[in-house]
């Protein structure tokens, strides 16, 4: 797999937890890196929980995921919490750009009405839907062994190197930003 389908496929993993339809993808503000690894971070459960849905049936029984799946998903789910605020921050990136329509400004308000903790369901319950209908039986076995390499970092660093690749590979939707801007 070249470097830019990793980009791309990092960046629809970010992208899925704000998308809301696909105007939403003309984000026209950069996404901080410490939000994009806080977004990766709480993604992982949500995206394990979508994957096993999707994948068991296609997996080996005795694989990584069944033997040590719910290991390797265990600190992100941990650090969920503390992640959210980074999350959210991304999801009202994608959920309150492209205002174009009528429909989107309200979506937008809405969104910026609720508290918080209200739209965590929603995004947990729009992320898992996405990664389920994106996921194919012959990408069940290559998304298992991207979490087995992925498995020995810490969520930390996988949240910033899913940062780092978003910004080298110059992924645009979401647009990093430069980590070195105040």
């Amino acid at each position: 797999m070249s470097k830019s389908n990793y980009g791309k496929i990092a960046a629809g993993a970010v992208a899925s937890i704000g998308l809301l339809h696909a105007q939403a993808a003309f984000a026209q503000q950069c996404i901080a890196p410490e939000d994009l690894t806080d977004a990766g971070i709480y993604a992982v459960p949500v995206i394990a929980e979508g994957f096993a849905a999707s994948c068991t049936p296609y997996l080996e029984s005795d694989g990584f995921f069944a033997s040590r799946g719910g290991e390797f998903v265990a600190p992100y789910a941990a650090m969920q919490t503390e992640s959210w605020p980074g999350t959210l921050r991304v999801f009202m990136n994608f959920a309150t750009s492209g205002q174009e329509d009528g429909a989107a400004s309200e979506r937008s308000e809405m969104f910026r009405s609720l508290p918080p903790e209200a739209l965590r369901p929603f995004v947990d319950a729009f992320l898992a839907q996405k990664i389920g209908e994106e996921i194919k039986p012959d990408d069940c076995a290559k998304i298992e062994r991207a979490m087995e390499l992925l498995a020995p970092l810490p969520p930390k660093n996988f949240g910033g190197l899913l940062a780092f690749v978003l910004d080298v590979s110059k992924v645009r939707d979401p647009q990093v930003c430069d980590p070195d801007r105040p």
